[in-house]
């Protein structure tokens, strides 16, 4: 059961990685598109800076998810450096709990704030509803979530090379 999960975390995890990455591509191909129909073509596209905007949720939401199973974000431990390992302990599940809290919290409002603007649209894309641009939030946070509570219960993936991909590309043949 425990390696099922964690396989099904595994593909949610590069699920992540490929949507946050496709978005800061799109991205980067929208935003200069945006910047020569206003200064070199003198009219200005009204759907890139939305359509950036949205994107940048999807980055930083699920991205968010992957380096956080991942242990890839910044941490100062300059405290827990020096703290015994009980108490080190203590603070992990502490800093756990705290993220459940977090987590539980913004998908659960953000699927509230997207329900109720649903019936809303964006001036420039009235296409699209502005429900679907808070999705990023909900999800983003609801996968986080399971990645703390995989860290928790299963313990750490970030040693693994599906996480250190980089690293095992680095390394000698037959060092790892």
């Amino acid at each position: 059961m425990k390696s099922l999960c964690v396989r099904f975390l595994d593909a949610l995890y590069l699920t992540c990685i490929w949507v946050a990455g496709t978005a800061i591509f799109c991205m980067s191909l929208i935003i200069p598109w945006g910047v020569f129909s206003r200064y070199v073509l003198g009219t200005g596209s009204q759907w890139p800076e939305p359509i950036a905007i949205l994107l940048m949720m999807v980055f930083t939401f699920m991205g968010g998810a992957a380096a956080f199973r991942a242990n890839a974000h910044i941490a100062v431990t300059m405290l827990t450096d020096v703290l015994s390992p009980l108490l080190r302990s203590g603070l992990a599940w502490l800093v756990d709990a705290l993220m459940l809290l977090a987590c539980g919290f913004v998908a659960w409002y953000g699927a509230r704030l997207c329900m109720e603007t649903m019936g809303q649209t964006i001036s420039e894309l009235t296409w699209l509803p502005v429900g679907v641009t808070y999705l990023a939030l909900p999800i983003g946070s609801a996968i986080t979530f399971l990645f703390v509570l995989e860290r928790r219960f299963i313990g750490p993936q970030d040693h693994r090379p599906l996480m250190r991909y980089e690293e095992s590309k680095d390394q000698p043949e037959g060092a790892h």
